[in-house]
């Protein structure tokens, strides 16, 4: 698709859509994303998807805000990374007003609390369907899994600060791909 035929009005609409429908953060909003970027308005691949998330993740920020930049910064430039961001929070700060003016007289109601329970255990469902899909589409060959492993050990057994394991993550990518591409060559 042309970037000029994308409006500034439908990025701001189709971010905002997406960020008044989910809950529970940017691993979440990864299904609505996928379904309105990639299938529905064709303004982005899958895989470019997962790289903005992967970006948006190695950035400071929201991640959701993040992507929604990343991808409106694509489709219209400056104006376009603006009018997809404010879509994105849009809904949130609307929503959070009007929850926070309530949610103090109706706290400790029943039927709010079941409500908010139910919400987290749909949004661990979210998290979990976005990480499946993470995992399916970026772990594609040994190398990968290998990197992936190595990383999961790192993480929780060695307990190394996420910062760097994401700094060594890139520099091994980077390494990886070096080798690849000098063996290619030798052939």
């Amino acid at each position: 698709m042309n970037n000029n035929k994308v409006s500034l009005v439908s990025l701001f609409t189709s971010f905002a859509s997406i960020g008044a429908i989910t809950f529970g953060g940017g691993y979440a909003m990864l299904p609505f994303l996928e379904r309105e970027v990639c299938d529905k308005r064709a303004w982005i691949k899958n895989e470019e998807l997962l790289d903005f998330y992967a970006l948006g993740q190695c950035t400071p920020g929201i991640i959701a805000i993040n992507v929604a930049t990343y991808i409106g910064y694509k489709k219209r430039g400056f104006l376009g990374a603006l009018f997809s961001s404010i879509g994105i929070i849009f809904p949130s700060i609307f929503i959070i007003t009007i929850i926070s003016a309530l949610f103090i007289n109706f706290q400790d109601n029943q039927y709010v609390i079941s409500a908010v329970a139910g919400i987290k255990v749909v949004v661990c469902a979210l998290i979990a369907n976005s990480i499946y899909r993470l995992v399916k589409k970026s772990i594609i060959d040994k190398t990968t899994f290998s990197l992936f492993i190595i990383a999961l050990i790192c993480l929780f057994i060695f307990k190394i600060n996420i910062y760097l394991l994401i700094l060594l993550s890139i520099i091994a990518g980077l390494v990886i791909k070096k080798v690849k591409k000098e063996l290619s060559h030798a052939k």
